[in-house]
């Protein structure tokens, strides 16, 4: 180890060349190079910067004391890994100084990994602790509101983040109120103040959106925010909250257990604000898409009113065509009056025929000269059926007569029967019989005495 001590004034010769601080530099470099040109450290990593020349630039530290680190691209790219925020890594590399700005560093050759940090550790075991808990639950977790009407910001109020914010809010939305809730976000006292503002900011009764957050740094920078105490304070506050810690590859226990996680501070203020323009443009097109309707509003009223301007007649007008009316109207009524009359009339005439034509009497007169007709009428039919059937009676009796018996008879025949029966042979007969003789007037009887075959 070397040690340096200042040299007073009157020891130093008078013709000593002073060196430049470019010449220090140098001379520091290659004493440390020379000294410590191949070393191997053990410590926590944080603060890894990846820019694009490739090149790694980050701390390596412990509980006491920390030094920069640097890893170029030739070196990094062999790596099977690339290393997180608070692993704890094992590298190889030499001791030296950056000439431009004088800053003592170790350039890193290799680098194993030898596990995790004490505080990444510690994170580890609060994220899972808390996630058994269910603080971390989507369930639990509150709505952002849509237009905010008031935003607190819990933050530092001299650092990048609050500029970020106002810068954001000021450009999208100027019109939304921006309170900041002062606090300390590094170093012990930190946790307490986040915790002290995030319940002042919930008793002033007039914020319905909190920011909490911070700008970039190391593990140790961000801590305050993955302490248990502010994570319970978040969890129970009930304005929503909106985690903006770090910059985008930084998580914090503070992320998972707000209701809303944004990368940035600037990306919180983006997600909260509206975008005025937007608005605008918006409103613009309802203001032309009202002054249009209006527009054509106004037309149609306008033609409306032409139409009941044309219709608008003088009283005197008025007056005559309602009396012209008036007298045509009377006019009509009269016809109807008249037409009314001479229907009733004709009416009437047609009931009195029907009255008359319906009249007993007359009924009665009209049943005695039909029953006077149909008696005629009947007297002549059965007359002159009756001639008729005289006629044919006598037809008939005139052709009955002339096959008649009696017509025979008459002519000097006569009929003999027994018992009746007709008898037409002496066979049929027998002596002592008593016959019958019928002539053409008169019968005799007879007793057979004597047949002759």
């Amino acid at each position: 180890m070397h040690h340096y001590t200042d040299t007073p004034a009157h020891n130093v010769e008078p013709s000593a060349k002073a060196l430049s601080v470019t010449e220090l530099n140098g001379k520091a470099r290659r004493l440390l190079e020379m000294n410590f040109n191949n070393v191997r450290v053990e410590g926590e990593i944080s603060g890894l910067a990846r820019p694009s020349s490739g090149h790694w630039y980050f701390t390596l530290k412990d509980k006491q004391s920390q030094i920069r680190c640097a890893m170029f691209r030739n070196r990094n790219q062999a790596l099977k890994f690339v290393p997180t925020e608070g692993m704890l890594l094992m590298v190889r590399g030499r001791v030296s100084l950056y000439e431009g700005r004088g800053d003592y560093q170790l350039i890193v050759e290799h680098m194993d990994n030898a596990g995790t940090g004490d505080l990444q550790k510690a994170f580890e075991v609060l994220k899972a602790k808390l996630a058994t808990e269910g603080l971390f639950d989507i369930t639990r977790k509150q709505p952002l509101p849509t237009h905010p009407k008031h935003i607190g910001v819990i933050t530092s109020p001299t650092g990048a983040a609050i500029r970020d914010i106002l810068t954001v809010l000021k450009r999208r939305f100027p019109a939304i109120p921006v309170t900041i809730i002062p606090s300390s976000v590094q170093g012990e006292q930190a946790k307490h103040e986040l915790v002290s503002a995030l319940k002042l900011a919930e008793s002033a009764n007039r914020f319905d959106v909190l920011i909490i957050g911070r700008g970039g740094g190391s593990l140790e920078d961000l801590w305050p925010f993955n302490e248990e105490l502010v994570a319970r304070a978040i969890a129970d506050c009930a304005i929503p909250i909106v985690s903006a810690v770090g910059h985008e590859i930084d998580f914090t226990i503070a992320d998972f257990v707000a209701d809303y996680r944004a990368a940035t501070p600037s990306a919180a203020a983006e997600i909260l604000s509206p975008d005025r323009q937007a608005i605008l443009n918006q409103l613009h097109l309802f203001s032309r898409k009202l002054t249009t309707l209006t527009r054509h509003k106004l037309q149609r009223i306008q033609k409306e009113l032409d139409n009941l301007q044309k219709r608008l007649r003088h009283p005197g007008d008025r007056l005559r065509d309602n009396s012209q009316r008036l007298d045509d109207l009377e006019i009509r009524l009269k016809q109807a009056i008249t037409l009314k009359l001479e229907r009733a009339q004709s009416s009437f005439g047609r009931v009195s025929d029907r009255a008359h034509q319906q009249n007993p009497q007359r009924k009665l007169e009209l049943l005695k000269s039909r029953n006077e007709y149909m008696s005629q009428k009947l007297i002549q039919l059965i007359s002159t059926r009756l001639e008729k059937q005289q006629l044919k009676l006598e037809k008939i009796s005139g052709e009955l007569n002339a096959v008649s018996p009696l017509a025979t008879m008459s002519r000097g025949y006569s009929v003999t029967t027994l018992s009746g029966e007709i008898i037409r042979n002496s066979r049929q007969l027998k002596k002592g019989e008593l016959i019958t003789t019928s002539f053409h007037q008169g019968q005799a009887l007879c007793t057979i005495e004597k047949l002759t075959y």
